[in-house]
């Protein structure tokens, strides 16, 4: 074993969006954080989006799945077993480098949809609770919007004004307001003006592989350096095997192996789990000994359970004038709320949020995977010739439900680079989402149509959208099912917090990160306010 590190006041795993907030606001608060991360710090040059083979690229080393992208930090994820494929990102800044940066808000009914609708779970907080964590988020990683939409609550300006929601942006919005269905511009984490010495969008289309340019919010860019700048460290190359405990039960640290090869302890008086809620997941299920043969604080037994993955449809419509939709960002130049809630008439629970977005360049128009068959030849420079720049994406993301048979665990039959079986995701799409996402393919053509749309293609259930996996390590009052209390730290080892998307009770149908922040943010500033109870 090599040389130990020193001792730390607080040890965080994962240096994505909560991990990076957590070493931010303790380094600002004087206590010591230490944080470790599996793979690097990615300069912007390497980001392939201003480089002419991007498409090229954004389908192999640059994938947001794991198992294609095959790079030096990812492990494997068994997801035969699932209806939905995940994307995630082993990095400095996880998975915000590749995300689309679309920035929501839960609504307020997300947190009780079993009062409300007799389905899923109530969360142990609201959303006045989570709030003012909103606020001081969104100003730290740099949110462009507009305030007033009348499907919120009331809330102040946004950090910053909205992205400009291009020609297409606006065919649909005037579709909207005729067929009198809510729309409102893209709140999204990407600068639409220079913001704490990023610089604004340059509407590339191209964020989904990192940012060159510095405008998206991603955690590596936007959070990062002032967390270090405030005194956090940052090891990477640092993969966690285990998370350690000493005879009286609490959190003392964390076996790793470092850049090199050589394993090492990394101690600490408080460990903060922010890997990913298939990491968190994982780690904990590899962490067993003799008092937790089960895996590591899962008394409970719901470690991994309770899977939720946002299955999605998306809808393309085609017109017949040049809109330039190749470019604009890869964000939501326009989103509506018009069917994210329960109504009586529908045969469904809860709803779905839509998010119009650019549709990309050739390749992109080339390979989509549309339910039509794949066309070759003419056919091929056929839907290529329509699709550039004249057209259109829908994406309808549907509030995915708890179920206790959707869960993570470890194969034994797999075995990863510490002899511990790989993670493998059992996940089916519900009748209840299948329902939804149906009657929502069936109005975004009604939407499409009134914008003028000739024609309207779709992917339905499509598989390779796992940007959002939650829930597998879920937030509740009672420890008997549950893995952390309201404050985000284990029932069953109280210096043990977890403050990813695993601790998601419902999913609600919006993006998570704005949430995963709030509620990483709220949990630490407990951890500070209240060291003597960790």
């Amino acid at each position: 074993m090599g040389g130990d590190l020193s001792q730390t006041e607080v040890l965080v795993i994962g240096a994505g969006l909560s991990g990076a907030i957590a070493c931010q606001r303790l380094a600002r608060a004087g206590i010591g954080v230490t944080c470790l991360e599996q793979g690097e710090w990615n300069p912007r040059e390497s980001y392939p989006g201003d480089k002419p083979d991007f498409e090229l690229q954004a389908l192999g080393p640059w994938n947001a799945n794991p198992n294609i992208r095959r790079g030096k930090a990812d492990y494997p994820i068994l997801d035969d077993t699932s209806d939905i494929k995940p994307l995630l990102f082993n990095g400095v800044g996880g998975s915000t480098v590749m995300f689309s940066a679309h920035w929501m808000r839960f609504l307020p009914s997300d947190f009780f949809t079993y009062t409300l609708d007799g389905v899923g779970t109530d969360w142990p907080i609201d959303y006045h609770e989570l709030e003012p964590y909103y606020l001081q988020t969104e100003a730290d990683i740099g949110v462009s919007g507009l305030a007033g939409d009348p499907a919120y609550p009331d809330r102040p300006e946004y950090p910053m004004p909205p992205l400009p929601i291009q020609p297409w942006g606006e065919k649909v919005a005037e579709a909207h307001d005729r067929l009198g269905w809510h729309w409102w511009p893209g709140s999204n984490a990407i600068n639409s003006r220079l913001h704490q010495g990023r610089r604004p969008c340059v509407q590339r289309s191209t964020c989904r592989a990192g940012c060159n340019e510095g405008a998206k919010g991603q955690a590596d860019q936007s959070i990062w350096p002032s967390a270090i700048a405030a005194g956090a460290k940052l090891v990477t190359g640092a993969r966690v095997a285990r998370i350690l405990t000493n005879p009286q039960g609490r959190a003392e640290g964390a076996l790793f192996v470092d850049e090199f090869g050589v394993t090492r302890k990394a101690c600490a008086d408080i460990v903060v789990l922010a890997a990913h809620a298939i990491g968190t997941a994982r780690l904990l299920l590899k962490s067993v000994d003799a008092a937790w043969p089960d895996g590591l604080a899962n008394s409970s037994g719901v470690v991994g359970k309770n899977l939720m993955m946002h299955p999605m449809n998306r809808m393309v419509g085609f017109f017949d004038e040049p809109m330039s939709s190749w470019q604009g960002h890869w964000g939501q130049s326009i989103y509506s709320m018009e069917f994210a809630e329960t109504r009586a008439e529908h045969d469904f629970a809860r709803g779905a949020k839509w998010n119009l977005s650019p549709t990309g360049g050739p390749l992109n128009a080339a390979l989509y995977p549309l339910d039509d068959p794949q066309p070759f030849g003419v056919d091929l420079h056929d839907r290529v010739d329509k699709w550039l720049g004249r057209s259109a994406l829908w994406g309808m993301v549907a509030e995915d439900l708890p179920d206790s048979h959707n869960f993570l665990t470890l194969d034994s039959a797999h075995s990863d680079v510490d002899g511990d079986g790989l993670p493998r995701l059992h996940y089916e799409t519900s009748e209840n989402s299948k329902r939804m996402l149906s009657f929502m393919a069936k109005r975004a053509r009604e939407s499409f149509g009134a914008a003028g749309a000739y024609e309207v293609a779709e992917q339905t259930l499509a598989a390779e959208i796992g940007w959002h996996p939650l829930g597998t390590c879920r937030m509740g009052n009672d420890p008997r099912n549950s893995v952390v209390d309201k404050w985000n730290r284990c029932h069953d080892i109280p210096n043990l917090l977890i403050v990813d998307g695993s601790s998601f009770v419902t999913s609600s149908c919006v993006n998570p990160a704005a949430t995963i922040s709030a509620i990483a943010a709220r949990a630490v500033d407990r951890l500070i306010h209240c060291r003597s109870e960790y």
